[in-house]
């Protein structure tokens, strides 16, 4: 039912409307654990991107390791590091071994999706985008520090029975500065054969978006873009009125033309995290900024004197 591979015939709206219809328990991927992550440590992580010589290198060993894999089931969610693998993957293997596969459900940003489609159709993939429901299992709603991986185990239940039709391997775009952070979704995929083929080949952040910008591919330079999810402080539910109330607010303020932003969610009170080097344009522009976020349905606007720091939530969490 929602398996179809199309290029155009199914769109994300379509999904959105679906997206809570009853449907039963895909089967589990059959996919063996790869233990692509064991042993690695932080340190394995760069910040500064490698050299025109070492990008190239690792172009050809992401190359490589695709055909390796091949055919291959790209997750896709139309960020720089996911489009850059499914640019590549379509590049070498072609459209009948690379298959990008968008999960489309509220904690996936308005123009997030619509860009997913726009890159499909700039780029040749070829793509199915696939209703999650994350919403409807209560751990995820708990919003404990496990949260990403049972998203990451909606995203498998979905995409494993697609590669699984296709003899494939469910490739996702996580890299080696991913590796240093707390995500436990990369565990949820790595325990059901989810392949990392950007950490295989080295690629920090930095290098994917060297590397998408000496391809010319337009999202070199596209802000990073979590779930929806990752607004909300750990302990607080994750419902649907939440997300979209986040999404809104970022909505209206990207309209101001504003791109690197992040809305914390507080109840009735949204915490603003800009870049610093923009903030004294959000001060100036108060009374428009205060009005997008207002309309979202806030009730106080404030704005984080620190800057924009992707991932900040994580810091409330006690490692063991």
């Amino acid at each position: 039912m929602w398996g179809r591979t199309c290029m155009g015939q199914v769109t994300v709206k379509h999904i959105l409307r679906r997206v809570f219809a009853p449907r039963p328990a895909p089967p589990a991927p059959r996919f063996a654990a790869t233990g692509r992550l064991s042993g690695m440590t932080d340190g394995a992580a760069r910040s500064a991107p490698a050299g025109p010589g070492d990008i190239a290198e690792r172009l050809t060993a992401l190359r490589s390791r695709l055909e390796d894999l091949a055919p291959v089931v790209v997750a896709f969610s139309g960020g720089a590091d996911s489009a850059f693998l499914a640019w590549v993957a379509h590049d070498v293997l072609g459209p009948a071994a690379a298959h990008a596969v968008t999960a489309v459900s509220p904690s996936l940003a308005p123009e997030e999706a619509a860009d997913c489609e726009a890159l499909v159709a700039e780029w040749g993939l070829r793509w199915t985008p696939v209703p999650t429901t994350e919403l409807a299992d209560p751990r995820y709603r708990a919003n404990d520090g496990e949260r990403c991986y049972h998203c990451k185990a909606e995203l498998m239940a979905v995409a494993g029975p697609i590669a699984e039709a296709e003899g494939a391997t469910v490739v996702l775009g996580v890299n080696l500065d991913d590796l240093g952070d707390h995500r436990p979704g990369q565990r949820a995929a790595e325990e059901r054969g989810a392949a990392f083929p950007l950490v295989d080949a080295g690629f920090t952040k930095a290098d994917v978006r060297a590397a998408s910008a000496s391809l010319g591919l337009r999202t070199w330079d596209k802000p990073a873009a979590a779930c929806l999810a990752s607004r909300v402080p750990y302990g607080t539910p994750v419902t649907l009125g939440v997300l979209r109330e986040v999404a809104a607010a970022e909505s209206a303020l990207r309209a101001l033309g504003f791109r690197q932003l992040r809305v914390r969610h507080y109840g009735e009170l949204a915490r603003l995290e800009l870049p610093v080097d923009e903030l004294a344009a959000v001060v100036a522009r108060r009374q428009e900024v205060v009005a997008a976020v207002a309309g979202a349905g806030y009730r106080y606007v404030t704005l984080d004197l620190e800057g924009f720091r992707s991932g900040n939530l994580n810091g409330s969490l006690v490692q063991g």
